[in-house]
């Protein structure tokens, strides 16, 4: 497959020149290599040398995208969906819900075209101070949600982590068990009178038995923890 050769616009430089070279795209969807970047943000904020809008270093990150306007719809959409965050059950109609997702839709469009800019950009900000509540409240919620989410993984790691120290712990148990019956046999086989056919049954009757004991314990132990949950 042939690899499409970008070039900085600042430097000229070009990946076909430097393999290594990193392209990072900021939030208006122009890019600049990382050697650029650095140059131009001696000071926390700078001019994007192709649009001169006024951002910060954080601004910029790796491209991820060969279309730089694929990163900055990303961007886009971020941004305006931290406002935008209502939600089907929020509306009285499946209609109006699709009608603001409608609305979402054109504004992304607009904004990472560069269409009808500065109109949409203040559609935003009255949509912004008219619902302010409203996105705090959303805002909340969902991190609240977002926490709930994070707590129960967290509980789900850390059960696979108990599992999994149980088994070895039941593993360990049984290794010693066997370990020492085999010990036991091997001394009675030396000082028993039986034959070794006898001694050697009749230790691996009691190996069976201390097994079977072993894995009776080991799911007594996962239905304690279950029970518990």
């Amino acid at each position: 497959a042939l690899v499409m050769e970008v070039v900085c616009p600042r430097c000229q430089t070009s990946t076909f020149q430097k393999p290594q070279m990193k392209l990072l795209v900021n939030v208006c969807g122009h890019r600049l290599c990382d050697v650029c970047v650095d140059a131009v943000f001696i000071h926390p904020t700078a001019h994007c040398p192709e649009c001169g809008r006024a951002l910060r270093r954080a601004n910029y990150r790796v491209q991820q995208f060969e279309d730089p306007r694929v990163d900055k719809e990303i961007d886009v959409r971020k941004s305006i969906l931290r406002d935008y965050n209502r939600r089907e059950s929020d509306f009285k109609s499946l209609r109006a819900y699709n009608d603001y997702l409608e609305e979402i839709e054109t504004i992304v469009f607009n904004l990472t075209n560069g269409i009808d800019v500065e109109e949409t950009k203040a559609k935003v900000e009255t949509y912004r101070k008219k619902h302010k509540q409203e996105i705090l409240k959303n805002r909340a919620r969902a991190s609240r949600e977002d926490a709930a989410v994070a707590a129960l993984i967290e509980a789900e790691k850390q059960e696979e982590i108990d599992r999994r120290r149980r088994s070895m712990l039941v593993d360990l148990e049984e290794k010693k068990m066997r370990e020492d019956v085999h010990q036991r046999m091997l001394d009675e086989l030396i000082i028993s009178d039986k034959s070794a056919k006898d001694v050697i049954a009749a230790h691996s009757s009691l190996l069976t038995e201390r097994s079977s004991l072993s894995a009776d314990k080991e799911k007594i132990v996962r239905l304690v923890t279950v029970t518990r949950q």
